[in-house]
């Protein structure tokens, strides 16, 4: 028997609909101690794994100039919320790629939300 017939897990709705190319900024809780603050962490996504509970995303930054990749679960709750600052443009639905490039080749194109057809 599964955890996931009994329990359903419930969609956090601070998390939009995220995928593979998107550059987002990511809020989480951290604890120090007897304070309790938010962290935030940006950059690109490089994968999502979907599932019922197992369900997360994988966001890649150069820091200093040292790739940092941080795992996210999407029914955390140390998860506060997902902000999506750019699509990009993709054709795969992992970027395992983008860990061998540096600076402009790291760069994605945006992706242009679909124009209206001209009538006529």
């Amino acid at each position: 028997m599964q955890i996931s017939t009994l329990v359903k897990p419930e969609p956090n709705p601070n998390i939009p609909v995220i995928s593979p190319g998107d550059t987002v900024k990511v809020s989480i809780k951290v604890v120090e101690g007897q304070r309790e603050r938010a962290q935030v962490f940006q950059g690109v996504v490089i994968r999502v794994r979907k599932g019922s509970v197992n369900a997360n995303f994988t966001v890649r930054r150069v820091a200093y100039g040292v790739g940092v990749e941080r795992t996210f679960f999407l029914h955390s709750p140390s998860l506060e919320k997902v902000e999506v600052l750019r699509h990009g443009k993709v054709r795969r639905a992992k970027l395992y790629y983008m860990r061998g490039l540096t600076a402009k080749a790291a760069r994605l194109k945006e992706k242009r939300p679909k124009e209206k057809q001209k009538e006529g």
